[in-house]
């Protein structure tokens, strides 16, 4: 159905009168009548009476009315959805439980009028994509893998270091410290399904093994973070890094613990990605909000790979 001839309909309906419809319209009282007369031609019906007065609504033309209006409401709520500065805010987080969810959970109550979209994309080719098309506003990625540099059009913005525990069941022969060395670490069995070749945080783990000869597996099938913990309570001889800032529940029975790794303190780098241009204004508030929110960047007694978004 033209939505022109609908809208011309409603104007006319609620004015009264062609003349006026066409005032409002900004088109001539000749446009308002042929619309008019299109629409009754594709309905089968007269929609209006002509009196001296004006134009009334026939029968059919006020049972017409109220669809009409949902139709105009049904297309603009459609248009906004995707129309930038109307739609939501779109931003790729990696993990539902991570620390970019947690920023995203701080942007929303600190700006609960601001509409959010949150997905997940999984590869950072998909990602960066998705920002030069519009698709999405903007991606939290951990690093910039090396030999991928990012496009001139996207630019980033390192938003949080965050700190790499150790998780262990209640069994493992660290379970019992406050704080462990990196080094401390050598020869215990780190297990990780999680990392998927080719992803910047395998990229970031492949350099934490070469820096600090450390035994990280990435063996078996993911079955997600609940299998995970399940096999670290069980299992005293493995233990699993997670980030300091990942929500994890488990049941009280399981008697996880949670270390900090110290001498030097890996830090997985969340930086944001967007593109330069654009224009949804609720992008700036993301990016001041994380500037002024987002704990600081102490690179004393941190590591990081060199080849990472610099601060």
């Amino acid at each position: 159905m033209d939505l022109d001839t609908v809208r011309t309909f409603v104007a006319a309906a609620e004015a009264g009168q062609f003349q006026e419809a066409a005032a409002e319209l900004a088109v001539t009282q000749q446009a308002v009548s042929k619309r008019i007369a299109a629409l009754e031609r594709d309905l089968g019906v007269p929609l209006f009476t002509r009196t001296p007065r004006g134009a009334e609504l026939t029968i059919d033309g006020q049972a017409f009315l109220p669809h009409a209006r949902e139709l105009l409401r049904v297309a603009e709520r459609a248009s906004a959805s995707v129309r930038a500065g109307r739609r939501p805010l779109r931003v790729d987080v990696i993990a539902s439980r991570g620390a970019a969810t947690e920023l995203m959970r701080g942007f929303h109550r600190a700006y609960p009028e601001i509409d959010l979209d949150v997905v997940m994309l999984f590869e950072i080719e998909t990602a960066v994509a998705a920002i030069r098309s519009g698709a999405i506003d903007a991606s939290f990625r951990a690093v910039a893998a090396p030999g991928r540099p990012f496009p001139d059009d996207i630019a980033a913005s390192r938003v949080l270091d965050e700190p790499l525990q150790l998780l262990t069941g209640p069994a493992h022969a660290l379970a019992g410290a406050k704080a462990v060395t990196v080094a401390q670490l050598a020869g215990h069995r780190i297990w990780m399904p999680g990392i998927v070749p080719g992803t910047e945080w395998a990229a970031y783990y492949d350099d934490l093994i070469a820096e600090f000869g450390l035994t990280i597996e990435a063996t078996g099938p993911n079955f997600g973070s609940d299998a995970l913990l399940d096999t670290i309570a069980d299992t005293p001889s493995l233990a699993t890094f997670m980030g300091g800032h990942t929500r994890l529940v488990w049941p009280a029975g399981h008697g996880l613990r949670r270390i900090p790794v110290t001498d030097p303190t890996p830090v997985y780098p969340h930086s944001l990605l967007w593109r330069r241009d654009n224009p949804h204004p609720a992008l700036a508030t993301l990016r001041a909000h994380l500037a002024a929110a987002a704990p600081g960047h102490d690179a004393v007694g941190t590591w990081a790979p060199d080849w990472v978004i610099p601060r």
